[in-house]
Parts: structure tokens; C-alpha cells; sequence
């Protein structure tokens, strides 16, 4: 990351000192000397910021680098406890019987995880291994030989009491593959691990020091955890594990004293365990750690130099200049970090969902289940249900009076109603019951976040959207200007934005003005983008009133305002005018602020207001 910043910061230095450069032929060219047939103009595209004079600002990778997630010295501690069975392998195990080479083995340890995916762990283990020798002599021998038919020497039995420590690496194979599934989820609670390490192991000698020894050992261990509640405080282990010896363990003797290493001697076992992550919530999560935080004050930074269009003309003037900015407003609890497009191949966009989408954009998988229940009075809680596609707004028809799309429409809320005559009414046209959310205690009406439904809201209306202002709406521009502070920007709304990229047909056009449209896309083919600010917006509504509770609804809502702007801006980077253009990101306020709703109600002019994303895109044309 450090590497990245200073190489960001020297590429800015250089691009200053070349646009001075230009500057000083542009002033020739309007004095009349002659600048050369490839001279392009150069214009400075300067930013007045009218917020705060200090805020935090988030500077986003343009590479499509992974997001790293990581946590301090504190978090993600555990500690476990393991007993189980091992046979011990070596040359000379077929002798005799393989019952008298099991033998029981504890242990105990202590880790931490320092992504999610990777983590390490230290670990004492104690027991005794029995197997069988040819050395007559051997220090570990049980002193009663077996004789071969002819009375020669066979074997005899061999017992060694060792502990062992050991420091090993661990994966989570279960996130390196499918991801972190986030704090207090119910996602990934069969998790396999593989943890590879070295350690020392001390034979006790039974008494005999001198003969004590001391050898390396390796360690290979396949592990599977079962979490039985989506906090994943303690998990059921099961493990699959191999102890390899540097020397024979079994001390066959080369007939000169000394050990005879052509082999490796293996403990092979399994083990049952349980683990338990140390802390509460706060200790078990990882946050996103930001490409590069600085603070800087927009009213006095010169932010990029443009040059012109390949091809076009000098135009000996001061090209067009401007800011466009629109909002994006999301339902409580919800900005898109399970969904399309910051996950690729999700079947819920996060933008088509706010512009078009029904109620959770989930659907009863067994729709015949679903009737049968509503026909007898039942409740549907239980039911197993999955995601409906979403479809890009302007393909879709007003055929059905029923509500699409987050403040959309001023009059119908987002919510629907889950009386049966209503449900059946719209499974008859449509093909199937449309479903909400239930995590095992409340209902939500609107779709949220994976990581957001454990979560318990003030009231059970809070559960439902019963009211619009139409605020992603050309409708609602009003109701922005009189609570922003918009200054000379030109505003316009999301469904404007939405419909100059995707095309302003069928739903979604009774949303938009065809004019404010067409004015986004001629900036969006024929302007230059140089710059795309995205401002994170969350609430300071959170009903948590645990220990560090301030803390807890800090680090949630900033996870929400992080993740609005995310969605935001990959869903805008998938236009090919706005790629490869330099963005900026940051939460609301600076210093993770969080704005202050002292409604209690999520559904509220104000939470909403408060809740979602500003866009400003600065262009020259």
C-alpha cells in the first residue's frame, strides 16, 4: 500500500511539472507564437469543495486490485482443545499388531487470524507412541522379546512417552475460496482449514535422561469446523492430522549406537475438538483496509490536468467546465456488498435493483408449498427461498400496478403487501410468490444486507417501507435542493443518471426528464471525465446497546457508507466513457462520522436523506 501511495504521489509531482510546462506554451499560442502542428490544449480542472475544510478521503486503486481486509493485535484471537487417536508408522509396523500401535493424544493451543483467509497458531501437544523394533537393546523396548520358530531374535514391543510444540500456519480454504462472509453471518458455517508448521518434539526417556532426545518435527493437518450460531463464537472440530519425525521414532539402532535415518516415522490420527474465538463481535470481524488515507481541503487543490480530445482542434478558449452531481438513495440496512456489481456474477444488481427492482427481490423457491400453506392459514416463515434476476429498468413493462424501485415513485413505497388474496392476486399474473426476509425473529420487507440481519431495529414498522418522497426520482430534485447544499453543480437525479447509461424506456422513463437525460448523455460522449467523487452516507441510527456500543454502530454504518459508494462506483466504471477515470471516495463528514437521525423511525424524510450515496463528476466539454 505504501508502495502504491508514494508511486501515486510521484506520478501526481511529474503530471504537475508537465502541465506547468504546457501552460507556458499555451500562453505562447494566445500571444501569437507559433505552438507546432501536435499542440493540445491544456486545461486545469480545479475542485471548490463546500463541505467541511478538512475530510477523510479514501483514493481507490484503478487496477482492479483485491480488497485487503485486515485487524489489529487485538482481534481474532482463539484458542482450542483437541483429543483423538493416533497409529504410529514406521518401518517395522507390520511385526506385530495394529491395535498396540493406538495410542490417545491431547492438546491445547492458542491462534490468531490475521486475514481472514490466513492465520497461525501455536500448539502443545502431549501422548505416547508403541510400535514395534528389531533392536534388542532398544531404550524403549518393553523387555520381552518374541523369538522367530528357529529361536533367533524377532521383536519386541516399543513404548515412548513425548510432547511436542509446535508453531504452524493455517488457511481457511472455505474463505480463501468463496470470501469473507462478514461479522455475525450465517454464511460459511462448515469451514475447512489446512494448516502445515514445524515444531520440536522431547522423548521423556521414562526416567532415563541420558537417554532423552530431541528431534524436529513437521506437521499436516486438515481440519473441518462446524459453527452452530452466526456470531461463530466456538466451533466443533474435526481433524485429520499427520506428525512427521525427523530421526526414526522408533530408535532402531544401526548396531554403532546411533540413530538410523533412512526412514521418517509418522504419528497418523484423527481428533475431535472444539475452538472459541476470544471477545465479542468487535474482536471477530476485519474491516477494509483503504488503499491510502490522507486529509486533504478541496477549496485549495488543483486536482488534474486535462488535455484534449486526439484529433480535435485547438480551440484558443476556455473549454466548458463543470460538476454534475447526483444522490443515490439506499433502503435501511442495505448497500449491495452481497450483490452485483461489487459481486460479478450476483443475480441482484444493486443499481437495477434501486431503479426497478420488487420488494427483496426474493421469491419462494417451492411455489406449490407456498400456496398450499396460504390456502390453510399458515405462516410461509421457513420456506426456503431464493434471489430473483434482476432486469435493467427500462426493459421493464408498468404492466402490474404494483411498486418497483427504492424512492422511485412519491405516492407507493418499495414494500408490498403480504396478505394472501394480494399474494395469490400477484402469483396468478406473475408465476410466483414474491418473498421477504425472515431471519428466525423478524420480517423484513425490503432487501438489506447479508451481514445486517441479525440486526434488531426500534420497531416492527421499521421492518417494512410504508413510505416514498421519490427522492432517486427527477421528482425529488426539490426536496435535495432543499436540504443539500448542491452550489453551482448541476444537479440531476439517479433515475436521470440510470437512463442516460442504460437507455430511458419502459419503467423507468416515467421517472426522468427527457431533457436532463439528454444533457447527461452528451457530457457522458462527448465531454471528458476527469474526476468521479463518491461520498458514502449513512445514519447514526443503530439500536445495539452492547458493550462498545457507540464503537459497534460506528464501524456498521461506516460499513454501510463504504459499501454504497462502492456499489455506486463500480456500477458507474462499467460505462465505457467513465473508465480508467481518476475517483476519490470518502464517508460523509471525515474522521468516520456518522450523520446524526434522532427519528426513530427508519422510514423518516430524514433517515432517508442520509442514507446512500453523493456523486459529484467533474467533466470539460
Amino acid at each position: 500500500m505504501r508502495n502504491f501511495t508514494a508511486k501515486a504521489l510521484l506520478s501526481l509531482a511529474c503530471l504537475g511539472s508537465f502541465a506547468l510546462a504546457q501552460a507556458q506554451i499555451e500562453y505562447a499560442e494566445h500571444k501569437g507564437v507559433p505552438a507546432g502542428d501536435n499542440f493540445k490544449e491544456i486545461y486545469r480542472d480545479t475542485i471548490t469543495y463546500q463541505g467541511p475544510t478538512t475530510v477523510l478521503v479514501e483514493t481507490q486503486i484503478q487496477d482492479n486490485s483485491p480488497v485487503v481486509l485486515e485487524n489489529n493485535f487485538k482481534k481474532n484471537w482463539f484458542v482450542f482443545a483437541t483429543f483423538g487417536y493416533h497409529t504410529l508408522l514406521t518401518e517395522q509396523s507390520k511385526l506385530g499388531n495394529f491395535a498396540y500401535t493406538l495410542s490417545p493424544d491431547v492438546s491445547i493451543g492458542v491462534g490468531k487470524w490475521f486475514t481472514p483467509g490466513v492465520g497461525a497458531k501455536i500448539e502443545f501437544e502431549r501422548s505416547s507412541s508403541r510400535g514395534f523394533t528389531r533392536n534388542p537393546n532398544s531404550i524403549y523396548g518393553d523387555g520381552y522379546p518374541v523369538y522367530n520358530p528357529d529361536g533367533s531374535f524377532a521383536y519386541q514391543r516399543m513404548k515412548t512417552n513425548w510432547w511436542d510444540l509446535s508453531i504452524s500456519g493455517i488457511l481457511n480454504l472455505s474463505r480463501l475460496i468463496r470470501g469473507y462472509e462478514g461479522v455475525d453471518n450465517k454464511k460459511l458455517m462448515n469451514q475447512f482449514m489446512l494448516a502445515l508448521g514445524v515444531g520440536m518434539v522431547h522423548h521423556m526417556g521414562f526416567g532415563k535422561v541420558e537417554y532423552s532426545d530431541n528431534e524436529l518435527s513437521f506437521h499436516a493437518e486438515l481440519q473441518y469446523s462446524r459453527f452452530f450460531t452466526p456470531a461463530k463464537a466456538w466451533s466443533l472440530d474435526f481433524k485429520a492430522r499427520g506428525l512427521f519425525y525427523q530421526t526414526n521414532h522408533d530408535l532402531q539402532s544401526s548396531g554403532m549406537g546411533a540413530h538410523n535415518g533412512s526412514k521418517v516415522d509418522v504419528n497418523l490420527g484423527i481428533a475431535i475438538g472444539a475452538t472459541y474465538y476470544l471477545g465479542g463481535k468487535r474482536y471477530r470481524g476485519w474491516a477494509k483496509t483503504p488503499t491510502t488515507i490522507y486529509q486533504t481541503d478541496y477549496r485549495e487543490r488543483d486536482v488534474l490536468v486535462i488535455r484534449e480530445r486526439e484529433g480535435a482542434a485547438p480551440t484558443h478558449g476556455v473549454a466548458e467546465q463543470g460538476t454534475m452531481t447526483f444522490y443515490v438513495f439506499y433502503p435501511n440496512n442495505y448497500s449491495g456488498r452481497n450483490d452485483a456489481p461489487v459481486i460479478a456474477d450476483a443475480d441482484v444488481n444493486t443499481i437495477d435493483y434501486l431503479a426497478g427492482g420488487l420488494y427483496t427481490q426474493k421469491k419462494y423457491a417451492d411455489t406449490d408449498a407456498a400456496a398450499a400453506r396460504l390456502e390453510a392459514g399458515r405462516s410461509l416463515n421457513g420456506l426456503a427461498t431464493e434471489d430473483i434476476p434482476t432486469e435493467l429498468a427500462e426493459n421493464l413493462t408498468f404492466g402490474l400496478d404494483v411498486p418497483r424501485g427504492y424512492e422511485m415513485s412519491n405516492t407507493t413505497p418499495l414494500s408490498l403487501s403480504l396478505a394472501p388474496a394480494d399474494m395469490e392476486a400477484f402469483e396468478e399474473k406473475e408465476g410466483f410468490f414474491y418473498a421477504p426476509i425472515y431471519d428466525g425473529r423478524h420480517t423484513w420487507q425490503y432487501r438489506i444486507d447479508d451481514a445486517t440481519q441479525g440486526q434488531t431495529l426500534l420497531s416492527d414498522a421499521n421492518y417494512a417501507e410504508s413510505t416514498s418522497f421519490g427522492l432517486n426520482a427527477h421528482s425529488g430534485l426539490d426536496i435535495l435542493r432543499e436540504n443539500f447544499e448542491v452550489g453551482n453543480d448541476e444537479l440531476v437525479s439517479f433515475a436521470d443518471v440510470y437512463a442516460a447509461v442504460n437507455g430511458n424506456e419502459g419503467y423507468i422513463s416515467q421517472f426522468t426528464d427527457p431533457a436532463t437525460v439528454a444533457r447527461i448523455k452528451d457530457i457522458l460522449n462527448n465531454g471528458t471525465i476527469t474526476l468521479i467523487m463518491t461520498e458514502g452516507m449513512a445514519t447514526s441510527q443503530d439500536n445495539y446497546t452492547g458493550a462498545n456500543a457507540n464503537q459497534v454502530g460506528i464501524e456498521r454504518n461506516s460499513a454501510l457508507s463504504e459499501n454504497r459508494a462502492e456499489s455506486v462506483l463500480k456500477w458507474l466504471q462499467q460505462n465505457p466513457n467513465l473508465q480508467g477515470v481518476l475517483t476519490e471516495s470518502y464517508i460523509t463528514g471525515g474522521n468516520n462520522s456518522i450523520n446524526t437521525v434522532t427519528d426513530k423511525s427508519t422510514r423518516g424524510l430524514d433517515a432517508k436523506l442520509n442514507r446512500g450515496v453523493k456523486v459529484k463528476i467533474h467533466y470539460v466539454k
